[in-house]
Formats: structure tokens, C-alpha cells, sequence
């Protein structure tokens, strides 16, 4: 890519600030000024109706965003991710989620290894755990078949699959629980051991290294009570035990069964992993035709996005849009509002996917940025939303950019309580858009205030797989533009060295704040 790419320096950004500086027509109004503006601020694609039509984004906006996106290296950079390129260049590896949910039978290469047979393999891995599992024949230590299974991980190997597992549980085998530990809080252990049987609980753990401190912390406390209530050691537990890792030496060495063993490289970050063989639970929860069905949503949705002009492509559209808000209108945070319980954790979801990619303040040569880069991304389901925090939308000092996502048909609901669902959500929208006047100051409404709605055919394996992929490129394209590396996180990485440090009892605090708090947390009785 252009090593001297600059975005504040294009053209099309010079023409963004001087539009964003002059008086734009209020959202209303545009619809006035520019006839065509709903069929030209809607797009379908992957069973998805994408409306942005009350985005503050005029025509001319719009012009100069895909303009932007014309003078970026954004074309270049899609085909060499596809490619394999190492594009993480801080880490010197190539980004290829996309590959795992490929099936055009490529010959991609990384480190001499063909990356679709090596997908192929864990994906036929996977088929063979769950079909066992989800029939009564993957049995626990004791015979008895699996009636529970723990999913341990952090950060992507666990809301990943939280996530998708939740918001599929039409889908769910219903025999089978399901649960995620991730958070190291040992009040979580304790009350989900009340919830499981030893005999027939399985565990994965998920780790890349298998070294992160926090899941093998969860994991030997859930394991070492399965040991105490079976009377078995653990190389006696056998089947119960399922380890999903690049290190295949420390997973059999902590005590998973070189048989139980998948695989990812990494070239799949973790908040990309969903996809892979991290995915696992999601498998075993819905069913592997179901895991399939997800596969081919997010594979379609990259094949739009690959293939499909800017002007008309989903995740570009929004991608420019969030720059638009971020960069030219000061928009520092971003909601996410699903307006379907199930998918109550998608907020969380994005929130790691967009956050953790796009927090960054240099550049890819490592110069400091210039402008700002990822907005803060926050929300919650509504309605419950509208009497909590819709408050500060609709009449709070800052503008916050809403996105509304939701289903057009969902067959756990009510008809009647899901017509009123979306009427909510659809009212909410038009109510941000034109606002209220009124005499009386404290009812006012300004109204102008921004948001897009995507409406999905459905919510279930295919369209949920098209809405994360939608996502994952949207993040990618404002990086792109942004010329950063949305695939490092090395901002995670200090906290956790210094807690380490911590606990090993290294004296190395360096402030008066710090020693005191761990002497009042009775952590540390140093001087």
C-alpha cells in the first residue's frame, strides 16, 4: 500500500471540512431537497436492508465520503487481505478470517501451509465433536453422556461464541446447556458449579498459548472440582476435557487429550475468531448445518463487499458514514441499539470488534495520528433503552449517532408483541430525526440528530452471519482510511504485565497510589 498515504491530506478530506464548516440543511429538509434520497441512502444486501437516509450525510457529503474512499488505498488493501498479505504489519502476520469461511477451493498459502486445507480439516473436526455430542455418544468419565458445557476463554474465544450462542437459542439443542466463564471473579465459578454435574459437564478451554492467566485460573478451579466429584484424576476425565489452541504442546501438557485438540493460526485474531475452531460452542449449541448457515452469511457478505462499487457496498457506506460523524461533526461515541433481547450481547460484541481495532493514535509508519479514530461504541436492547439513556439522545448536549438493528419476522415472538417492537424502534428513529418544538423549554426536542436502521430478514444462522461480517469490515475500512492497524492490540498488553508483576510480589510500584491500594486490598503488605 501507499506508504505515503495521508488521509487528512486528500482532497476529498479538505472538501469534507469545508462542507461540515458550512450550514447543512437539517435532516428533515434533505429529504425535501434531494427526491431521490431514500432510494438513494438504502442498500440490500445478504438479506439485510440497510436504511441511512436520516445520516446527516447529504448528496454532496456523500460524494466527497466515496471520493475519500477512492483516494485511500482501501481497493488495494481488500485485495490483500483476501490475498494473505501480512497486513498486521506490527506483528508481522497476515489477516485472514475471511478464509475461514471460505469454500472457493483456493490455494492460499501462509508459512507453507495451504490455508484451505488446513480450515477443512478443523472444520471436519469440529463436525465429528459435535455431531458425537449433540447424538448421546460423547460420553463423560463415568459413561453418562454430556449434559453441560463450559466454554473458558477471554475476550474474543469468549464473546464471540457468548454472543452468537445467545442470540441463536431458537436454534439450541435442548438437552444440552450452555455457559461462558470468562471473567476470574470466583463467585462466577462457585455458582455455576451449582449448576453443573460433574458426570456430564464438559469443558473447552480456549486459548491461544494456553498460558493466559485468567483461563487456566478458571479452568484448573472448574477442573479441580470435577476431579473432587468424580473421584477421577485428570487424565482420567477424558472426553471432558477439549482444549482449542496454537500450542498444541502446552494444551496436552496442562491435560488435554491430543485427540480432544483444534487448531487456529495466527493469522485470526480473537475478535475474528468466532469463525474458527474457536467457534466450537456455537457448533455444538446450534448444530454444525447451523455453524455452516452462519459460514455462508459472513461469506457472502464478504463477497459484497469485495466485489460491490462504494457507492452501493454496505460496510463501506457505514464506514464512511462513522467517519463523516467522527471526523467532521465531532461525534465521540456511537449507540447500538438492537431491538431484539436475544441480541442483548451484540452491543458487547462490537464494542471489543470496533474499540480494540480502531483505539489507536498512530499510524501504520508509527507516526501520531492527526484526527480522531474510533469512536466509543455503547448501548443496550430496547426498549429498555427508551427509559434509560434515550433521555440523553434526544435532548443531551452531544449528538450521538444511533444505529437500530432488529428483524423483520421472528418466530419466538408474539405477532402483536413484535409489531410493537419494531413500531418502538422505527419511532424512535423518525422522533431523533425531527425532534419537538414547544413553548415550554423543558419539551423541546432539537431533533437533527443522526442514526441508520438495518433490518434483517430474519435472525438466525445465515443473516446473523452476514451482520457480524458486515461489522468486521466496516471496522476494517475505517482503518484503512484511517491508516492504522486495526489488527494489533497492544494497549491491552501493559495492565496485564504490571498485574503480573503485582502478584509475583515485585516491588517495582512505582507511586504512592498503587502501594497503598494493594495494602488496602490486603494484596501486598510491603512498605
Amino acid at each position: 500500500m501507499n506508504k505515503k498515504y495521508q488521509p487528512s491530506a486528500s482532497i476529498a478530506w479538505s472538501c469534507l471540512k469545508a462542507l461540515s464548516q458550512e450550514h447543512q440543511p437539517a435532516i428533515a429538509e434533505l429529504f425535501q431537497k434531494e427526491p431521490r434520497r431514500l432510494q438513494d441512502f438504502s442498500i440490500d444486501a445478504c438479506g439485510i436492508h440497510y436504511d441511512f437516509s436520516k445520516s446527516t450525510a447529504s448528496k454532496a457529503v456523500l460524494d466527497q465520503l466515496i471520493d475519500l474512499a477512492n483516494q485511500s488505498p482501501l481497493f488495494q488493501a481488500i485485495e490483500l487481505m483476501f490475498s494473505g498479505e501480512r497486513l498486521n504489519l506490527t506483528e508481522g502476520r497476515a489477516v485472514l478470517h475471511t478464509a475461514l469461511r471460505d469454500s472457493t477451493g483456493s490455494d492460499l498459502q501462509v508459512d507453507g501451509e495451504n490455508v484451505e486445507e488446513f480450515v477443512q480439516q478443523q472444520l471436519h473436526s469440529m463436525k465429528r465433536i459435535c455431531d458425537a455430542l449433540r447424538d448421546g455418544s460423547w460420553t463423560g468419565c463415568t459413561g453418562k453422556p454430556i449434559r453441560q458445557v463450559v466454554n473458558i476463554g477471554i475476550g474474543g474465544s469468549d464473546l464471540g461464541p457468548r454472543m452468537v450462542c445467545t442470540a441463536l437459542r431458537e436454534f439450541a439443542h435442548p438437552d444440552i446447556e450452555f455457559h461462558f466463564l470468562s471473567n476470574v471473579d470466583g463467585a462466577e465459578v462457585k455458582q455455576l458449579q451449582q449448576q453443573l454435574d460433574a458426570e456430564t459437564t464438559l469443558i473447552i478451554v480456549a486459548s491461544k498459548t494456553f498460558t493466559t492467566q485468567e483461563t487456566l485460573l478458571n479452568a484448573n478451579s472448574l477442573v479441580g472440582w470435577m476431579e473432587q466429584q468424580t473421584g477421577k484424576s485428570r487424565d482420567q476425565l477424558g472426553n471432558q476435557l477439549i482444549g482449542v489452541t496454537a500450542s498444541p504442546e502446552n494444551a496436552m501438557k496442562w491435560g488435554v487429550p491430543e485427540a480432544n485438540l483444534l487448531f487456529f493460526r495466527d493469522w485470526v485474531g480473537g475478535r475474528y475468531s468466532l469463525w474458527s475452531s474457536i467457534g466450537l460452542p456455537i457448533a455444538m449449541c446450534i448444530g454444525f448445518d447451523g455453524f455452516e448457515q452462519l459460514l455462508k452469511g459472513a461469506r457472502e457478505m464478504d463477497e459484497h463487499f469485495r466485489t460491490t462499487p462504494w457507492r452501493r457496498n454496505l460496510p463501506v457506506i457505514s464506514a464512511l458514514l462513522g467517519i463523516w460523524n467522527s471526523n467532521f461533526r465531532n461525534c465521540q461515541s456511537q449507540a447500538i441499539i438492537p431491538y431484539c433481547e436475544r441480541l442483548g450481547l451484540l452491543p458487547d460484541y462490537l464494542q471489543q470488534l470496533d474499540m480494540e481495532s480502531n483505539g489507536k493514535q498512530t499510524q501504520r509508519d508509527g507516526q501520531p495520528v492527526s484526527y480522531a479514530t474510533g469512536a466509543v461504541l455503547w448501548g443496550q436492547t430496547g426498549t429498555n433503552g427508551q427509559h434509560a439513556f434515550f433521555q440523553l439522545l434526544h435532548q443531551g448536549t452531544q449528538a450521538v449517532p444511533v444505529e437500530f438493528i432488529a428483524a423483520r419476522e421472528d418466530s419466538l415472538s408474539d405477532p402483536e408483541h413484535h409489531r410493537v417492537l419494531l413500531a418502538n424502534m422505527i419511532a424512535q428513529g423518525q422522533a431523533l430525526m425531527q425532534g419537538q418544538r414547544s413553548n415550554d423549554p423543558h419539551r423541546s426536542y432539537p431533533g437533527n440528530r443522526p442514526s441508520t436502521t438495518m433490518l434483517l430478514a430474519k435472525l438466525d444462522p445465515y443473516h446473523l452471519g452476514a451482520l457480524i461480517a458486515f461489522h468486521e469490515h466496516r471496522v476494517f475500512t475505517q482503518g484503512i482510511i484511517w491508516n492504522i492497524n486495526s489488527f494489533d492490540q497492544w494497549g491491552v498488553e501493559l495492565g496485564k504485565k504490571i498485574a503480573g508483576q503485582l502478584l509475583s510480589g515485585s516491588d517495582e510500584v512505582t507511586d504512592p497510589s498503587t502501594a497503598n491500594l494493594l495494602k488496602q486490598a490486603g494484596i501486598w503488605a510491603g512498605e
